[in-house]
């Protein structure tokens, strides 16, 4: 799926990196062209498929983007959901969405990344002996 360059690729998985350096919590970033279903129902199809509940402390968050519909979501697991502010994700999606409008996906996904990465950094701080518990590369789906 040729939606980002090699180069805006390599951003958004930097992006992934940087946000977990300094927290025990996961990101991960899926894409796919179409979304025939609530991005939201959609989420929740790849955020199990891709095991991000499997986390030790459940703490994955997924960024689900459907780039030709313009549909997109971000959910976070239940140890994330119970500490981060009531409004957390709505403001991560209105930052998101403000690149959005004007064209700058990469921008926007980025921007949802880091300040994701800021609320998990302040919830789950990295520890002593933390591993990367999953892929920081992006997750091209093609809706199955």
């Amino acid at each position: 799926m040729a939606v980002f360059t090699e180069e805006e690729q390599q951003r958004i998985q930097t992006a992934v990196a940087d946000a977990e350096k300094d927290t025990s919590g996961e990101v991960r970033v899926c894409i796919e062209k179409t979304c025939t279903d609530d991005p939201l129902n959609r989420a929740v199809k790849y955020f199990t498929q891709l095991g991000m509940e499997k986390t030790r402390l459940r703490n994955g968050v997924l960024i689900y983007v459907a780039t030709v519909d313009r549909k997109f979501a971000i959910i976070g697991d239940a140890g994330i959901n119970a500490v981060v502010p009531a409004n957390f994700w709505d403001s991560t999606k209105e930052e998101m969405l403000s690149q959005f409008k004007y064209g700058n996906l990469v921008e926007g996904i980025v921007s949802g990344i880091e300040n994701t990465g800021a609320q998990l950094k302040k919830y789950f701080p990295y520890m002593l002996n933390d591993k990367n518990e999953l892929p920081d590369d992006i997750a091209f789906m093609d809706g199955n």
